[in-house]
């Protein structure tokens, strides 16, 4: 049988993710050693606040991180756990090559699960918030990856959590405009473009250290796979972006000279659930698919517990709908743009555990929220079972 034959199974027009990959760096956080850990490696005593990060780790539901940071880079950067230091260029020096490594390993790692050679990736989106230079660091990833030099490259810089599955919806539409085409979309970040030592009069700051890890993701996509040497995971559907005016201050980051000042509103979750369900329902009425919620499956980026458990209600979804998320969150924290990709593991192997009920569809909606507020949402439909 013709590998044209075999690819008939799969509308030529929707693009296809055919292969996932992960990397982390070496430093491994436990969130039950953290506030320790933290308080003693920047050089601090402030019981209170030490009592509030400690309240803060356990209402995160974080078990484990995997971290840039680490006391010999601060031995190396002892003005990083200063106040006051202008410390921009020090991070980015860390951060810059910190990024790119941590791109190129998931991408070979996505690659090697892909099954095909790094020459036919045709196009390359690369998200990060946490470098900044000339080129950039999809420069530096298709160089460490070895891909032709006509690889067509796109960068999203600066768009935080929602910017994985905002990444997903650039590779979707180059895809499904350029027939033949294999786009490898790279996500990376570090926290260490925002890491500061704890400060009484910055308490916003502790949720990031109780919250946020570091990592790389990698996903390929394409149109037409050939079942022979390709394995279609899912099918991205149909996408949808909208921002919510006025709500630009709830995510605020700022590129300062010591590095990104980064703060959530506690508004935050009330605004995601307030405004949920209204994005779901039009994201799938733009599909014209009609499927009950709770037949759907849920890859969500998950920014927080609090924000899974207010969509949990909202949307009256049964227990255990947010569980690949839960467990991303869990293992590896908010990862920023990355955890998208952790999640979506996490729903192939729920798959792959619970099989296909009869009558089950397989559709399921990919979202993520950030700055703006901005909504990214991807209707999908898994081709695993």
């Amino acid at each position: 049988m013709g590998s044209g034959e075999l690819c008939k199974k799969f509308d030529s027009k929707k693009a296809i993710i055919l292969g996932l990959g992960k990397a982390f760096p070496h430093q491994l956080v436990l969130q039950d050693f953290l506030v320790d850990a933290y308080f003693k490696i920047t050089n601090r005593h402030d019981p209170d606040l030490k009592q509030k990060l400690v309240r803060l780790c356990k209402t995160t539901s974080v078990k484990t991180r995997y971290v840039v940071m680490s006391e010999e880079i601060l031995s190396q950067y002892p003005e990083l756990a200063m106040e006051g230091v202008p410390t921009v260029t020090q991070r980015l020096d860390i951060c810059n090559p910190a990024v790119t490594e941590m791109a190129i390993a998931a991408s070979k790692s996505c690659i090697e699960k892909w099954g095909r050679a790094a020459s036919d990736i045709t196009h390359l989106v690369y998200v990060s918030s946490s470098e900044a230079r000339l080129p950039g660091g999809d420069l530096y990833l298709a160089k460490g990856l070895g891909l032709r030099p006509d690889t067509q490259r796109v960068m999203l810089y600066f768009s935080s959590c929602s910017g994985g599955v905002a990444g997903l919806r650039v590779a979707k539409d180059i895809a499904e405009n350029n027939p033949g085409s294999r786009v490898l979309l790279a996500t990376s970040e570090t926290t260490i473009i925002g890491y500061r030592p704890p400060n009484a009069d910055r308490p916003y700051d502790l949720v990031g250290v109780a919250l946020f890890g570091d990592g790389a993701g990698a996903v390929i996509i394409g149109t037409n796979p050939c079942v022979g040497s390709e394995t279609p995971l899912f099918e991205l559907h149909s996408s949808l972006q909208r921002f919510l005016p006025d709500t630009e201050k709830i995510i605020d980051g700022r590129l300062t000279e010591e590095g990104i000042s980064f703060r959530l509103d506690r508004e935050l979750p009330q605004i995601i659930e307030d405004n949920v369900q209204g994005f779901c329902d039009e994201l799938m009425g733009v599909s014209k698919v009609k499927i009950d919620y709770n037949k759907l499956f849920w890859a969500v980026h998950p920014g927080g517990p609090a924000i899974l458990n207010r969509m949990e209600k909202k949307l009256a979804l049964s227990p255990g709908k947010l569980s690949a998320s839960r467990k991303a969150l869990a293992d590896y924290g908010n990862a920023s743009s990355n955890t998208i990709v952790y999640v979506l593991e996490y729903v192939l192997e729920e798959a792959k555990r619970r099989g296909k009920e009869e009558g089950e569809e397989q559709w399921g909606l990919i979202l993520a929220f950030g700055p703006g507020i901005t909504f990214e949402g991807i209707l999908a439909k898994s081709l695993t079972i």
